[in-house]
């Protein structure tokens, strides 16, 4: 019997420390292109205060290169923008 209770315990203890691990948030504004509900975000992750151009790749209308600045970058709405990124070039 006592057995069987350690095993229930280490059991339990399994399934605490995985709801824990899988229940951490995911990273709040990620590098480079995301998405959130409604909108579109570039992400310009440096510590240099670099500006870089970056490619706005559109849904129903024609793609466009953009410059941004460290920091969020409000791209539009998410449905109209189907991704971004960087073209290697600085601005």
């Amino acid at each position: 019997m006592l057995s069987t209770l350690g095993s229930a315990v280490l059991v339990l203890a399994s399934l605490g420390a995985l709801t824990a691990v899988t229940a951490a948030p995911a990273a709040a504004n990620p590098c480079g292109f995301y998405e959130t509900g409604s909108d579109a975000y570039y992400n310009h992750c440096t510590s240099d205060g670099s500006r870089v151009i970056i490619k706005v790749e559109v849904a129903w209308a024609p793609d466009y290169e953009r410059c941004v600045a460290p920091g969020k970058t409000w791209l539009g709405a998410a449905d109209e923008i189907q991704g971004a990124y960087y073209t290697g070039r600085t601005c």
